[in-house]
C-alpha cells in the first residue's frame, strides 16, 4: 500500500493511503484529498492507481497536473504530462509538501533477478 505524508518542516502531520483508482487532489471539497489553502487549485493533481503490465500483483502510481495555477512539482521539477510515482519521491503541490512512500516497491526491489546476457 502507499501512502502520501504531508511535510511540514520535515514532520509528518497528515497522511492519506492511495486506495485508487484515482486519487483527486485539490481545493474543491469533492476532492479524495483535499487541500484547503490559496496556492491549491479547485482540482489540482490527480494519482492514478493501475497495475502493473509486468510483475503481477505489483501496482504502480502515476500523477498528473490537472492544469493547475501554481503547478506539481516532483523532487523539485514541475512536472509535465504523466509521471510515475517512485517510493521517497517528494511532491509539492502548491506550497504544500508530500512525501510518497510505496512499502511494496521496496520489497519488489529486493527480490528483483536481473538477467545477464
Amino acid at each position: 500500500m502507499a501512502v502520501l505524508s504531508q511535510l511540514v518542516d520535515n514532520v509528518v502531520v497528515s497522511t492519506i493511503e492511495l486506495t485508487g483508482p484515482l486519487v483527486q487532489i485539490g481545493r474543491r471539497g469533492d476532492c479524495d484529498l483535499r487541500i484547503d489553502e490559496i496556492s491549491v487549485s479547485g482540482q489540482h493533481a490527480l494519482i492514478e492507481v493501475e497495475l502493473n503490465a509486468y510483475l503481477e500483483g505489483a501496482v504502480d502510481y502515476y500523477i498528473t497536473d490537472t492544469n493547475s495555477t501554481n503547478g506539481t512539482f516532483i523532487n523539485d521539477v514541475r512536472l509535465s504530462g504523466r509521471q510515475r510515482l517512485n517510493s521517497n519521491d517528494m511532491v509539492r503541490i502548491g506550497w504544500n509538501l508530500f512525501r510518497f512512500l510505496d512499502e511494496e516497491e521496496n520489497s519488489l526491489e529486493k527480490t528483483a533477478y536481473i538477467l545477464e546476457e
